[in-house]
């Protein structure tokens, strides 16, 4: 593994790090809802009475932030090396694992972290811990 020291952003990163967190901290103080994105889309697909709106203007946004800023700047090159079979296992994965563990590294690792949660904390220590054997496996050990 080696940086690209010509692509290193920090200050971009930085911001996009503030700016998360602080829309995550406006849903929570204005609306006391918790900004996990597998929660909100969850509650979307099958919502309770009159909690629907705030669910789609924040999926809205979730969305449309990209084409936004496509219209003004190009979007990063993304490279995927990975076939459309892993792609749906991985995402069947990853939703079955925010099912199990309640949440996403969102919710969990932005939202709970601040709140000092202790089953927060254990849960995102467990997805870190499960991409870094899933990355080391697929790459050191299968070396796909």
């Amino acid at each position: 593994m080696s940086i690209d020291w010509n692509a290193f952003t920090p200050w971009s990163a930085l911001l996009g790090g503030m700016l998360i967190g602080l829309a995550a901290a406006m849903l929570a103080l204005l609306n006391g809802r918790i900004a996990g994105i597998s929660g909100i889309l969850g509650g979307l697909l099958k919502p309770a009475r009159g909690d629907a709106g705030w669910r789609a203007a924040f999926m809205a946004g979730l969305v449309g932030a990209p084409l936004v800023y496509a219209a003004f700047s190009a979007l990063p090159a993304v490279q995927i090396d990975a076939g459309y079979g892993a792609l749906v296992a991985a995402g069947l994965l990853v939703g079955i694992g925010t099912r199990y563990g309640s949440g996403c590294t969102s919710g969990h690792g932005v939202c709970g972290l601040s709140r000092f949660s202790l089953r927060s904390l254990a849960a995102t220590a467990t997805f870190m811990g499960a991409g870094f054997v899933t990355v080391f496996v697929l790459r050191h050990l299968i070396n796909s």
